[in-house]
């Protein structure tokens, strides 16, 4: 029987099992922190139309690293908003160093 996650507290250490790879941590960081570019840079450049890209950078870059790295389906298809959250909690968790991008197995 497969597990159902309820609440993102319990669905991000299953997030993390589904991103061992680095090089698949690797895309989902430069991904999610090109979304950030894009965001500032359509703010300031008053050009909304640059927030359509947002999608294809983001996923774009997680779904190389989890079809060609990771080799598992993204967790996305099932959980969208507590996989979205997790990509923000992973981004922030590497970039203060409390996740790394070569995790320990």
């Amino acid at each position: 029987m497969e597990t159902r996650y309820t609440s993102l507290k319990e669905f991000y250490p299953y997030y993390l099992q589904e991103h061992q790879d680095p090089t698949c941590r690797t895309l989902h960081f430069v991904g999610t922190g090109l979304l950030f570019f894009i965001l500032a840079a359509a703010i300031f450049l008053n050009n909304y139309w640059l927030l359509l890209t947002i999608p294809l950078v983001g996923y774009g870059f997680a779904w190389v690293g989890h079809f060609f790295f990771e080799k598992n389906k993204p967790a996305t298809f099932k959980y969208p908003f507590y996989s979205l959250a997790s990509d923000f909690i992973l981004f922030f968790d590497l970039l203060k160093g409390k996740e790394k991008f070569k995790p320990q197995k």
